[in-house]
């Protein structure tokens, strides 16, 4: 999301500084300022825990094991265009 925010000149200076030494982005310093401010407030919303897809197999068919990793890759686009 992009938003305007308002600070103080001297509040400015102090981060641009912070930036310079730290070699980080405005970006994540507002991001992390705002996280410590909902974990202040015990508000912090509950990090994303990505579900488990995995499938049930056994491992690549014999024809690739072993194979690097152009031959898998020409294999699945294999008639599908250059």
């Amino acid at each position: 999301m992009k938003t305007t925010v308002e600070i103080s000149d001297g509040l400015a200076e102090e981060v641009k500084a912070h930036m310079a030494r730290e070699g980080v982005t405005f970006r994540s310093v507002v991001e992390r300022g705002l996280r410590e401010v909902l974990r202040a407030a015990g508000t912090e919303p509950e990090p994303f825990v990505l579900r488990d897809a995995s499938v049930r197999g056994r491992g690549l068919q014999e024809a690739f094991r072993g194979a690097g990793w152009e031959r898998v890759r020409g294999a699945a686009y294999e008639g599908r265009g250059s």
